[in-house]
């Protein structure tokens, strides 16, 4: 399982790089060709990879913190990355396939020689902000920051600092 789960957040890191190759080049070349290629492409590179790398990170995911030690709910840096996976892949649906949709019919006009409207239209934040977050995850993973999050029992029998009350 772990590794399949670190497999898997290579794979989307890959793709998030992928992804950002196509949009930046988009952005530097003024030849429409290249333009459409990039806008057509990037669809297909990353909608459905992104969600099954995310996929695979989640399920491989918690079936490790539920057969460790940490589990899914006991430290913070574990529960972080579940956050993270969570909004990161249901970003991909939400947020990212719309844009790209679109993208890739811009893309398909401008190869016919179609005048159009050209903008990225947001597509710059996907290929900065998820490899940002991932490498959180990754800082997260190897560090494992910030301790145990208290709950319950344990919250009521110890004090601030994790002393032991009287």
């Amino acid at each position: 399982m772990l590794v399949a789960h670190i497999a898997a957040a290579g794979a989307w890191i890959g793709i998030d790089v992928a992804m950002a190759v196509l949009i930046f080049t988009s952005l530097i070349r003024h030849d429409d060709a290249t333009v459409a290629l990039c806008y057509q492409v990037v669809g297909l590179v990353a909608v459905w990879p992104l969600f099954i790398a995310g996929l695979v990170c989640l399920a491989s995911g918690l079936v490790l913190g539920m057969g460790s030690r940490y589990g899914l709910l006991r430290y913070w840096w574990v529960a972080t990355k579940l956050a993270l996976n969570l909004l990161l892949t249901g970003l991909v649906l939400l947020a990212l396939r719309p844009g790209l949709a679109e993208l890739g019919r811009v893309g398909r006009q401008l190869a016919t020689g179609a005048p159009v409207d050209a903008a990225l239209h947001g597509m710059l934040y996907p290929p900065i902000v998820s490899p940002i977050a991932l490498l959180v995850a990754l800082v997260l993973a190897v560090f494992k920051p910030w301790g145990r999050i208290r709950r319950g029992r344990e919250a009521a029998t110890t004090g601030p600092l994790g002393a032991e009350r009287p």
